[in-house]
């Protein structure tokens, strides 16, 4: 059996944020999501998360996993008084604890396979993973022999001057017989400069202790402030949209551009520079995304075009042309073939195949039947200032320049709105709807007469 615990109970002073660092947003998702999901390939049978600092803040943010066992450490005192917190939940658990730290989040899932097979290969009390890295300064040693036996782990300020010259260090990340852990945890001691339970301690007191030296030490660089989270996002970026090439997506200004996890291509999608993807997307095959774009939470069929403009939380069928300058918002539906122009916005709205809003428009809580042509500058008028109410409008319709439809309002199929109306009244299918003043016409008018003319 596997259980796996991710310390997330600190403060992070050095982000200069009000949010938890374990909650700082990275690649579209929070980094403790992203450790949390590093692990989903070994099916683990437990997952705790040891939140403290803004625990309940922690807790919400995670409250749609619900395998996700929280455990409370209060005060915190170190990383081995965090898993001394496990005692309880795990008392009679039989297995191996993967220990992971919230805030390192470029770990590969194939990287963690192998620490928890070596591990269990092996047989040994504790397996942790190392790293080689050009400047080893302020991180703690590990020193093993050639088979991954480890001797000691030396914090870098106790090594002396020929001991800092090994550049193998700690990584943090640990698979333990939970057994041999729990017997020994109790048995931590606070005699360090900080006053606190170190967990690289409990290495010199299990044996066998055993290392498994990572591949890419990208993997295991921790994030503490803001210049290592940008760094962190600089390496998962580019790791993503070399991802995506190699699947046949072409980016032509790969560098400018942001993707999420959550985002899946198709093959033959070419984004232009300036594009940005955030949460859950769907893009298939031939989509054309760009120059700047901002995708989020939204679905787009086979050779959708998007030109300049924002999608959230929308759905867009095959062949569709959006933009420029146009927005879509939450639940808004475009069936195939619609045609979206400059300066027109959508929302909360379904549009059959075919529909046309080229310029200048506003469509919320709307019905649109297939064909219909949008007039430029028409609105739909969905608040009464205090409900939403829904405009239906028929296939094969058209709306004139300048056209308010004031729902709740029902226009037929075949209804031509001349331009200027304001409808305020159903409108049956095959009519003429006119809503306007009459025009009038005062000729040889000199217009009004200066002040000083007047008596």
């Amino acid at each position: 059996m596997l259980a796996v615990a991710v310390l997330a109970a600190g403060k992070g002073t050095r982000m200069r944020s009000d949010l938890p660092k374990v909650l700082q947003p990275i690649a579209g998702t929070t980094l403790v999501e992203r450790v949390l999901r590093s692990c989903q390939t070994l099916a683990p049978n437990r997952q705790l998360l040891i939140i403290g600092h803004q625990a309940k803040r922690v807790q919400e943010a995670l409250a749609h996993l619900p395998e996700l066992e929280f455990v409370l450490q209060h005060p915190q005192q170190g990383t081995g008084h965090a898993v001394q917190q496990l005692l309880q939940p795990l008392e009679g658990f039989q297995g191996q604890l993967l220990v992971l730290n919230g805030d390192v989040p470029l770990l590969r899932p194939e990287t963690l396979e192998q620490l928890v097979e070596r591990h269990r290969q092996s047989k040994a009390a504790v397996t942790l993973l190392t790293a080689r890295l050009s400047d080893p300064s302020g991180y703690g040693r590990v020193f093993a022999e050639d088979h991954g036996l480890v001797n000691s782990i030396i914090e870098h300020r106790d090594c002396t001057p020929e001991q800092q010259l090994n550049n193998l260090t700690n990584a943090g990340i640990y698979c333990f017989d939970w057994q041999s852990l729990e017997k020994i945890l109790p048995n931590l001691r606070a005699d360090n400069d900080q006053g606190e339970l170190y967990l690289t301690d409990t290495v010199a007191m299990l044996h066998p202790a055993i290392h498994i030296e990572v591949a890419n030490v990208d993997e295991t660089n921790g994030i503490n402030d803001r210049i290592q989270l940008a760094q962190c996002e600089n390496v998962l970026q580019e790791q993503l949209r070399k991802y995506w090439m190699a699947k046949g997506v072409s980016f032509i200004d790969p560098t400018s551009c942001t993707l999420s996890e959550g985002t899946e291509f198709g093959t033959d999608v070419l984004v232009e520079p300036q594009c940005h993807f955030r949460g859950i997307n769907q893009i298939a095959h031939g989509c054309r995304i760009g120059p700047g774009c901002l995708v989020e939470n939204s679905s787009l069929g086979e050779r959708v075009e998007v030109l300049y403009s924002v999608l959230r939380d929308a759905v867009v069928e095959r062949d569709c042309v959006i933009g420029p300058f146009a927005q879509l918002r939450a639940k808004a539906h475009l069936q195939a073939e619609c045609r979206i122009g400059n300066f027109v916005e959508v929302k909360n709205s379904k549009l059959d195949k075919g529909v046309k809003a080229n310029h200048l428009s506003y469509l919320g809580d709307a019905d649109i039947g297939s064909s219909v042509n949008i007039g430029a500058g028409t609105i739909t008028a969905n608040y009464d200032g205090i409900r939403k109410h829904r405009t239906i409008i028929g296939s094969n319709s058209k709306t004139g320049a300048n056209s308010v439809l004031v729902a709740p309002i029902i226009l037929g199929t075949g209804v031509t709105v001349a331009a200027g109306s304001t409808l305020t009244k159903n409108v049956p299918s095959g009519a003429l709807a006119l809503g306007r003043a009459r025009q009038m016409v005062k000729e040889n008018w000199n217009g009004p007469r200066p002040l000083n003319d007047q008596a």
